[in-house]
């Protein structure tokens, strides 16, 4: 009945995995201060990496969902895992300017595509509806701990080595964790679910109201958090610049608070997804996406503020933007029809990660236009481009208000 009880060694070691593919995934969003000068990128192509990578991303997951249904969602996390590994010691290794990291950095959002909606598979198929909840928000939260030492490590080797030390340091953690999961998923059975037709699947994913809506509201949900996670270390750094630190000091600090944010969104995939499973799904969402976006509209308007405004602001809206995440997902795997599972997944991550790939692109292009002329310089104005996620906040509250509804009126859970 104890904490430690409820976590086995196969969730930890799941987790373990997972964090090891979160280093790579924001490797790039860590170092962007720094490289965006050298390379002497603007902000749009700054962001385009970062949005390659999530296009690529987004093809990936809907490409290996669906296989997923069809070969086990075992064998196609294993291989993602290890392709991903091999990826990402490419980007490290090669990416030294703005074609070569756009071309890498998009590899390596293909060849991971396998490892998320796969890794919520397998945790499907091992926890019932009770515990579904807390066991995804342990996964998704291992991906903030990946995130985060990813952060930490940048903040401190930017100072002594670039970006070329920090990038070969934090793509370590996706062999690394290719690694772990094929120790932990060694033993475990490979399940494909006999389907029964294609009349089966048009009911159970296009004719299922409840699952369109959670796929929707996972898309708006992608557009803030993505665009959000990838300028955050950015605008924190222009922050410590005004306030007189150098640049690659500012990045390095920026890092360092960036990785404090990602630990309070920890906290939250762990919480919420247990709150969700005892106070249901759609409560939840509902007040989380409505912080969430209330935070989009202010954070961005703090530059210039003291700086602990701007911390402990920060702070609330990485707990509550990455708080939907573990809900969203155990949400939908409870309004699916298991045989279609993989696919239900590919379908939302298509739309959400295609969302959350064109949100740094957008954002880039908001930011560039009101800061006219301040390509290499410092930034001034980034309340705007955060108020752009925060409109896409709003529509993951209208989809949890009406998901709400629905449950209300007596549709399940």
């Amino acid at each position: 009945m104890s904490f430690l009880k409820k976590i086995d060694l196969w969730l930890i070691g799941i987790c373990l995995a997972r964090a090891g593919t979160g280093l790579v995934l924001i490797t790039y969003a860590a170092a962007l201060p720094i490289v965006q000068r050298e390379w002497g990128m603007s902000a749009a192509e700054g962001g385009s990496i970062s949005s390659g990578n999530q296009f690529a991303y987004a093809i990936s997951l809907v490409v290996f969902s669906s296989l997923a249904d069809l070969w086990g969602a075992k064998r196609v996390f294993l291989g993602s895992m290890t392709a991903g590994g091999l990826a990402a010691l490419a980007f490290a290794l090669f990416a030294r300017d703005y074609s070569s990291a756009l071309i890498l950095y998009a590899l390596v959002g293909l060849a991971l595509g396998g490892s998320y909606t796969t890794g919520l598979m397998l945790l499907a198929e091992r926890y019932d509806t009770a515990k579904r909840g807390m066991a995804m928000g342990y996964f998704i939260a291992s991906t903030s701990t990946g995130y985060a030492l990813c952060l930490l490590v940048t903040g401190f080797v930017l100072p002594i080595g670039g970006y070329t030390l920090s990038f070969l340091l934090t793509c370590l953690g996706a062999p690394i964790g290719a690694g772990v999961a094929w120790v932990t998923l060694w033993r475990t059975k490979n399940t494909v679910v006999q389907r029964h037709s294609q009349r089966g699947f048009a009911r159970g994913i296009l004719g299922n109201k409840p699952a369109l809506l959670l796929i929707a509201g996972y898309s708006f949900h992608s557009w803030e958090l993505l665009g959000m996670w990838t300028w955050t270390p950015a605008f924190l750094a222009a922050c410590f610049a005004f306030g007189g630190v150098g640049d690659l000091r500012a990045a390095g600090m920026g890092s360092y608070v960036t990785a404090f944010f990602h630990f309070t969104g920890i906290l939250a995939s762990f919480s919420m997804g247990l709150l969700s499973d005892r106070w249901g799904r759609a409560t939840v969402l509902l007040g989380i996406s409505a912080i969430s976006s209330l935070c989009s509209f202010l954070f961005g308007w703090t530059y210039s503020w003291p700086l602990i405004i701007t911390v402990v602001l920060g702070a609330l809206y990485a707990f509550s933007c990455l708080g939907d995440s573990p809900v969203l997902s155990a949400a939908l795997s409870e309004a699916t029809d298991p045989a279609y599972l993989g696919s239900a997944f590919g379908i939302r991550s298509l739309l959400g990660f295609s969302a959350g790939a064109a949100a740094p692109l957008v954002f880039g292009l908001i930011l560039d236009w009101t800061n006219p002329g301040t390509v290499g310089r410092l930034y001034g104005q980034w309340g705007w481009a955060f108020s752009s996620l925060g409109i896409m906040g709003l529509g993951a509250v209208a989809m949890a208000l009406v998901y709400k509804r629905i449950r209300a009126s007596g549709s399940g859970r």
